[in-house]
Protein backbone atom coordinates (compact mmCIF):
# COMPACT_ATOMS: atom_id res chain seq x y z
CA UNK A 1 0.00 0.00 0.00
CA UNK A 2 1.31 3.41 -1.03
CA UNK A 3 0.42 7.12 0.34
CA UNK A 4 -1.73 9.14 -1.76
CA UNK A 5 1.29 11.41 -2.13
CA UNK A 6 3.48 8.89 -3.28
CA UNK A 7 0.99 7.15 -5.80
CA UNK A 8 0.33 11.04 -7.21
CA UNK A 9 3.86 11.95 -8.00
CA UNK A 10 4.66 8.19 -9.33
CA UNK A 11 1.49 7.94 -12.38
CA UNK A 12 2.51 9.64 -15.23
CA UNK A 13 0.94 9.07 -18.91
CA UNK A 14 2.41 5.92 -20.00
CA UNK A 15 3.29 5.99 -24.07
CA UNK A 16 4.53 2.80 -24.47
CA UNK A 17 4.25 -0.73 -22.82
CA UNK A 18 5.67 -3.85 -22.51
CA UNK A 19 4.08 -6.55 -25.02
CA UNK A 20 2.27 -9.45 -24.30
CA UNK A 21 1.69 -8.89 -20.53
CA UNK A 22 -1.93 -10.22 -19.69
CA UNK A 23 -4.56 -8.41 -17.38
CA UNK A 24 -7.17 -10.53 -15.78
CA UNK A 25 -11.14 -9.92 -15.36
CA UNK A 26 -10.25 -10.13 -11.90
CA UNK A 27 -7.80 -7.16 -11.23
CA UNK A 28 -9.75 -4.92 -13.43
CA UNK A 29 -12.84 -6.12 -11.40
CA UNK A 30 -10.95 -5.17 -8.10
CA UNK A 31 -10.05 -1.68 -9.53
CA UNK A 32 -13.86 -0.53 -11.44
CA UNK A 33 -14.83 -2.11 -7.35
CA UNK A 34 -13.23 1.11 -5.39
CA UNK A 35 -13.42 3.53 -8.42
CA UNK A 36 -17.22 3.64 -7.90
CA UNK A 37 -16.80 5.62 -4.70
CA UNK A 38 -15.31 8.64 -6.70
CA UNK A 39 -18.07 11.50 -6.92
CA UNK A 40 -20.94 12.39 -8.74
CA UNK A 41 -23.48 14.82 -9.30
CA UNK A 42 -26.19 14.00 -7.32
CA UNK A 43 -24.95 10.36 -6.84
CA UNK A 44 -26.02 9.89 -10.53
CA UNK A 45 -22.49 8.02 -11.24
CA UNK A 46 -22.79 8.75 -14.79
CA UNK A 47 -19.76 6.58 -15.71
CA UNK A 48 -19.96 3.65 -17.75
CA UNK A 49 -16.73 1.65 -19.02
CA UNK A 50 -16.00 -0.78 -21.89
CA UNK A 51 -13.10 -2.75 -20.25
CA UNK A 52 -11.44 -4.37 -23.85
CA UNK A 53 -8.97 -7.25 -23.41
CA UNK A 54 -10.06 -9.18 -26.51
CA UNK A 55 -7.30 -8.52 -29.12
CA UNK A 56 -9.58 -8.06 -32.40
CA UNK A 57 -11.64 -5.58 -30.85
CA UNK A 58 -8.46 -3.66 -29.69
CA UNK A 59 -7.17 -4.06 -33.30
CA UNK A 60 -10.09 -2.17 -33.64
CA UNK A 61 -9.53 0.45 -31.30
CA UNK A 62 -6.01 0.83 -32.86
CA UNK A 63 -7.36 1.80 -35.85
CA UNK A 64 -10.04 4.08 -34.35
CA UNK A 65 -7.01 5.80 -32.48
CA UNK A 66 -5.38 6.47 -35.42
CA UNK A 67 -2.95 3.56 -35.34
CA UNK A 68 -1.44 4.90 -31.96
CA UNK A 69 1.08 2.49 -30.16
CA UNK A 70 -0.09 2.51 -26.72
CA UNK A 71 -3.16 0.59 -27.65
CA UNK A 72 -1.31 -1.91 -29.98
CA UNK A 73 0.68 -2.94 -26.69
CA UNK A 74 -1.43 -2.27 -23.67
CA UNK A 75 -3.25 -4.76 -21.83
CA UNK A 76 -6.61 -3.65 -22.13
CA UNK A 77 -8.39 -0.52 -23.58
CA UNK A 78 -10.87 0.98 -21.06
CA UNK A 79 -13.01 3.22 -23.03
CA UNK A 80 -15.33 5.77 -20.67
CA UNK A 81 -18.44 7.03 -21.39
CA UNK A 82 -20.88 9.32 -19.60
CA UNK A 83 -24.68 8.70 -19.32
CA UNK A 84 -26.42 11.71 -20.98
CA UNK A 85 -29.49 9.67 -19.14
CA UNK A 86 -28.18 9.57 -15.94
CA UNK A 87 -30.56 11.60 -14.44
CA UNK A 88 -33.63 9.22 -15.30
CA UNK A 89 -32.31 7.03 -12.95
CA UNK A 90 -32.26 8.86 -9.95
CA UNK A 91 -35.33 7.59 -8.45
CA UNK A 92 -33.46 4.18 -8.56
CA UNK A 93 -30.49 5.09 -7.08
CA UNK A 94 -32.43 7.21 -4.27
CA UNK A 95 -34.76 3.88 -3.08
CA UNK A 96 -32.30 2.07 -0.95
CA UNK A 97 -31.85 5.43 1.40
CA UNK A 98 -36.15 5.59 0.95
CA UNK A 99 -36.27 1.71 2.20
CA UNK A 100 -34.04 1.87 4.84
CA UNK A 101 -35.64 5.08 6.31
CA UNK A 102 -32.53 7.56 6.14
CA UNK A 103 -35.01 9.75 3.98
CA UNK A 104 -39.28 10.30 3.85
CA UNK A 105 -41.11 9.78 0.98
CA UNK A 106 -41.67 13.54 1.03
CA UNK A 107 -37.66 13.99 0.69
CA UNK A 108 -37.16 11.22 -1.85
CA UNK A 109 -39.86 12.80 -3.94
CA UNK A 110 -38.52 16.03 -3.73
CA UNK A 111 -34.92 14.76 -4.56
CA UNK A 112 -36.22 12.85 -8.20
CA UNK A 113 -38.16 15.98 -8.78
CA UNK A 114 -35.43 18.88 -8.10
CA UNK A 115 -32.79 16.73 -10.13
CA UNK A 116 -34.84 15.67 -12.70
CA UNK A 117 -35.79 19.38 -13.52
CA UNK A 118 -32.43 20.23 -12.99
CA UNK A 119 -31.27 18.49 -16.07
CA UNK A 120 -34.20 18.90 -17.70
CA UNK A 121 -33.98 22.90 -17.20
CA UNK A 122 -30.07 23.30 -18.25
CA UNK A 123 -31.06 21.44 -21.68
CA UNK A 124 -28.74 19.20 -23.48
CA UNK A 125 -25.20 20.85 -23.87
CA UNK A 126 -25.66 20.78 -19.71
CA UNK A 127 -26.48 16.98 -20.30
CA UNK A 128 -23.88 16.58 -22.04
CA UNK A 129 -20.86 18.53 -20.14
CA UNK A 130 -21.99 16.94 -16.97
CA UNK A 131 -21.53 13.30 -18.30
CA UNK A 132 -18.26 14.53 -19.58
CA UNK A 133 -17.39 16.19 -15.95
CA UNK A 134 -18.47 13.12 -14.33
CA UNK A 135 -17.37 10.78 -16.06
CA UNK A 136 -13.19 12.12 -16.15
CA UNK A 137 -13.78 12.64 -12.35
CA UNK A 138 -14.45 8.97 -12.27
CA UNK A 139 -11.74 8.09 -15.14
CA UNK A 140 -8.89 10.14 -12.73
CA UNK A 141 -9.68 7.87 -9.99
CA UNK A 142 -9.25 4.75 -11.92
CA UNK A 143 -5.92 6.03 -12.76
CA UNK A 144 -5.01 6.70 -9.59
CA UNK A 145 -6.10 3.00 -8.27
CA UNK A 146 -4.58 1.60 -11.39
CA UNK A 147 -1.46 2.89 -9.79
CA UNK A 148 -1.33 1.71 -6.63
CA UNK A 149 -2.53 -1.76 -7.95
CA UNK A 150 0.95 -1.22 -10.17
CA UNK A 151 -0.42 -0.73 -13.49
CA UNK A 152 0.38 1.61 -15.87
CA UNK A 153 -2.32 4.34 -17.75
CA UNK A 154 -2.61 6.71 -20.40
CA UNK A 155 -5.92 9.39 -21.06
CA UNK A 156 -6.13 9.75 -24.50
CA UNK A 157 -8.62 12.22 -26.15
CA UNK A 158 -7.09 10.88 -29.81
CA UNK A 159 -9.52 8.95 -31.40
CA UNK A 160 -12.62 8.50 -33.71
CA UNK A 161 -15.74 8.46 -31.54
CA UNK A 162 -17.62 7.41 -34.17
CA UNK A 163 -15.44 4.02 -35.14
CA UNK A 164 -15.07 3.81 -31.38
CA UNK A 165 -19.35 3.38 -31.29
CA UNK A 166 -19.30 1.17 -33.86
CA UNK A 167 -16.62 -1.09 -32.56
CA UNK A 168 -17.93 -1.41 -29.46
CA UNK A 169 -21.52 -0.72 -30.10
CA UNK A 170 -21.99 2.28 -27.55
CA UNK A 171 -25.56 3.19 -27.19
CA UNK A 172 -26.75 6.53 -28.39
CA UNK A 173 -27.18 8.14 -24.95
CA UNK A 174 -23.47 6.72 -23.81
CA UNK A 175 -21.04 9.41 -24.87
CA UNK A 176 -17.88 8.69 -25.39
CA UNK A 177 -15.74 10.71 -22.80
CA UNK A 178 -11.72 9.46 -23.54
CA UNK A 179 -10.12 5.77 -23.77
CA UNK A 180 -7.65 4.69 -21.16
CA UNK A 181 -4.75 2.64 -21.91
CA UNK A 182 -3.50 0.36 -19.36
CA UNK A 183 -0.37 -2.36 -19.03
CA UNK A 184 2.64 -2.31 -17.34
CA UNK A 185 4.82 0.63 -19.14
CA UNK A 186 7.78 -0.27 -21.43
CA UNK A 187 10.26 2.79 -19.39
CA UNK A 188 13.36 1.89 -22.18
CA UNK A 189 12.90 4.87 -23.75
CA UNK A 190 10.98 7.35 -20.51
CA UNK A 191 11.51 10.83 -21.10
CA UNK A 192 11.59 13.05 -18.06
CA UNK A 193 8.25 14.40 -16.96
CA UNK A 194 7.18 17.41 -18.64
CA UNK A 195 6.82 21.05 -16.57
CA UNK A 196 4.73 21.81 -14.24
CA UNK A 197 3.95 24.88 -13.60
CA UNK A 198 4.38 26.10 -9.91
CA UNK A 199 1.59 26.28 -7.52
CA UNK A 200 1.66 30.30 -7.63
CA UNK A 201 0.83 30.64 -12.01
CA UNK A 202 -2.59 28.38 -11.37
CA UNK A 203 -3.77 29.25 -8.14
CA UNK A 204 -5.53 32.26 -7.12
CA UNK A 205 -6.69 32.63 -3.87
CA UNK A 206 -10.42 34.57 -3.06
CA UNK A 207 -10.54 36.11 -6.19
CA UNK A 208 -8.96 37.44 -9.42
Amino acid sequence: MHDVETIVKQRRSANKFLKDVEISEKELTEMFSLTKFAPSAFNLQHTHYVAVTDKDKMNMLYEAAFKQYKVLTASAVIVVLGDLDAYKHVAAMNEGLLNLGVISQQEYDQIVSSTTDFYLNRGESFRHEDAVRNASLSAMQFMLIAKEKGWDTCPMIGYDPDKVRSALNVPDHLVPVMMLTIGKEDTSSQRPRGYRKPVHEFVTFQSF
